[in-house]
């Protein structure tokens, strides 16, 4: 019996050190990943790898731990049960830096700070009897207590941070919450379940917690830094679709039309103001937008450049206006036939067609213009970039297809397939 007695604690003892390496390695690819991640602000990159360090502190001090606890070390073993439950708090109030920067919490690490140091002239906190016997005094709990505290807060500013995600919410707030119950859990186990047990189930929990809340926060920089590329994109279409030579030009027509036709003059500044408002409201527009609208801005920038160029027509057959697509599809489109096609032709005709056919709603871009060699759609020498634009957008925010088929001297067409929701 003692001799099953002596394997078995030789194994547990094996099995621990294997735990605590295993927890070292999760807590240096947390370091390396960290370093190399370009998704992370400096300064969270900073409060991460700080506590990823204080985390892999804790995991090798507890292992002192249990080594001064069974050769009977008293001094050694106050001196590692004070820095545990210093730090144990610090760990989560850290995190709470990356989601919010608040000073708040704080206040409650130095309070805990302060009982516990206690412990080296007095038993309020706990002591360290002769016998190395731990007997936790009346303000014993305090690190338990300021650290339920703190997993509180930290999931309040959690969501104050994302409260506008909307449907992704939940999602979101999975992580933090699995990561607060998996700290309780261990805390209930390491205080009133298996105190006797020689491994801290809330070091565990710690090790994961930070594993778990360093993959989280690399979700919430990749989609922040997918909306900015995102925003930067709505920018770039903006601009490629005010281009100056238009600008110009339409002012130009705007001038000569006031000593010529005032009345008209004043038709087309209005309708010329009406297309820029609608371009800049178009950044703020992340979602997708009513057929209707979008065809009411095509038709403001096709009577602009109709009073420019008299010989231009612009056919309208739109049997199906019930869908939505994304700002800023049919009127690049139309612009590009004006400004590459038709031109050139004495009666310069562009064609938009909409049906609902097999589940999907079709549009029709056709012009009668010089048409071009699509394989050009390619290069990168930003004249047909509205064209990419629209491409990209109509496949990543509908599902949709885009196609083009042109033949020289006949015209182009631009068909655009967009499934039903």
């Amino acid at each position: 019996m003692c001799y099953n007695s002596h394997m078995n604690s030789e194994v547990f003892s094996q099995t621990l050190i294997v735990l605590n390496v295993f927890m070292l390695i999760l807590l240096v690819w947390v370091f390396v990943v960290l370093m190399i991640d370009p998704y992370v602000e400096k300064v969270n990159r900073r409060l991460m790898l700080t506590n990823a360090g204080i985390i892999m502190s804790l995991v090798i001090t507890q292992r002192l731990g249990v080594y001064y606890e069974l050769n009977g070390i008293v001094v050694g073993r106050l001196i590692i049960s004070i820095y545990e439950y210093i730090m144990r708090p610090v760990v989560i109030v850290i995190f709470m830096q990356v989601v919010a920067r608040d000073r708040k919490p704080w206040g409650l690490i130095v309070v805990n700070t302060i009982i516990f140091l206690s412990a080296f002239f007095t038993d309020v906190a706990f002591t360290i009897t002769p016998a190395n016997k731990f007997e936790r005094g009346p303000l014993g709990f305090t690190s338990h207590i300021v650290s339920l505290m703190l997993l509180i807060w930290l999931i309040v500013k959690t969501m104050i941070r994302y409260r506008s995600e909307g449907e992704h919410r939940s999602r979101m707030m999975l992580i933090p919450i699995l990561m607060v119950g998996f700290i309780l859990i261990s805390v209930v186990l390491d205080t009133f379940v298996l105190p006797e047990y020689q491994v801290s189930f809330l070091m565990v929990a710690m090790v994961g917690s930070c594993v778990m809340y360093y993959s989280w926060l690399h979700l919430q920089f990749v989609r922040e830094h997918e909306e900015d590329l995102k925003a930067q994109q709505r920018i770039k279409i903006m601009m490629s679709q005010i281009q100056p030579h238009f600008m110009y030009n339409t002012l130009s027509t705007i001038q000569a039309l006031c000593l010529s036709d005032p009345q008209m003059a004043s038709e087309t500044t209005g309708k010329f103001g009406a297309f820029l408002r609608q371009n800049i409201d178009s950044l703020s527009q992340t979602e997708l937008i009513p057929f209707e609208k979008e065809l009411e801005h095509t038709e403001t920038y096709a009577e602009i450049e109709m009073v420019r160029f008299p010989f231009l027509r612009i056919e309208y057959d739109t049997e199906d206006m019930d869908f939505e697509l994304p700002a800023l599809t049919i009127q690049p489109l139309v612009e590009n036939a004006i400004r590459h096609g038709i031109r050139i032709r004495k009666s310069g005709v562009v064609r938009i067609k909409t049906r609902y056919e097999n589940n999907e709603h079709i549009i029709i871009v056709q012009d009668n213009g010089k048409g071009f060699d699509v394989s050009t759609l390619s290069d990168a020498d930003g004249s047909h970039i509205g064209i990419r634009n629209v491409r990209e957008r109509i496949e990543t925010m509908c599902d949709g297809t885009f196609s083009i088929e042109s033949e020289k001297d006949e015209g182009t067409t631009v068909t655009i397939r967009i499934p039903e929701k």
